[in-house]
């Protein structure tokens, strides 16, 4: 599963986009760097059910951002995605 394909099933799933999903975060305080990705998961978890996996994409894009690793991008492999840069906009908005 891509990444982007995570983040699209997370949005599937709780019915919020990402970029929504970065706000909530940062009402939190779970934007500061120094903040553990456990505690994030644990909140993911509890509030939202999602499991670890789901959760550590979205742990991923509140602590680096949008940008990921270029190595599958453009691969045959099945975590390949299309771009570097994650749409964290929502599905339907997708260009």
């Amino acid at each position: 599963m891509s990444f982007q394909a995570y983040l699209d099933a997370i949005e599937d799933k709780t019915g919020l986009t990402p970029r929504e999903f970065l706000a909530l975060a940062a009402e939190r305080g779970f934007d500061d760097p120094g903040t553990k990705a456990g505690v994030i998961v644990d909140w993911l978890k509890q509030d939202h059910g999602l499991g670890r996996g789901h959760a550590m994409a979205l742990v991923h894009v509140i602590k680096k951002g949008p940008k990921i690793s270029a190595k599958h991008v453009g691969s045959s492999g099945p975590h390949r995605d299309e771009s570097d840069t994650l749409w964290l906009d929502g599905k339907r908005n997708r260009p």
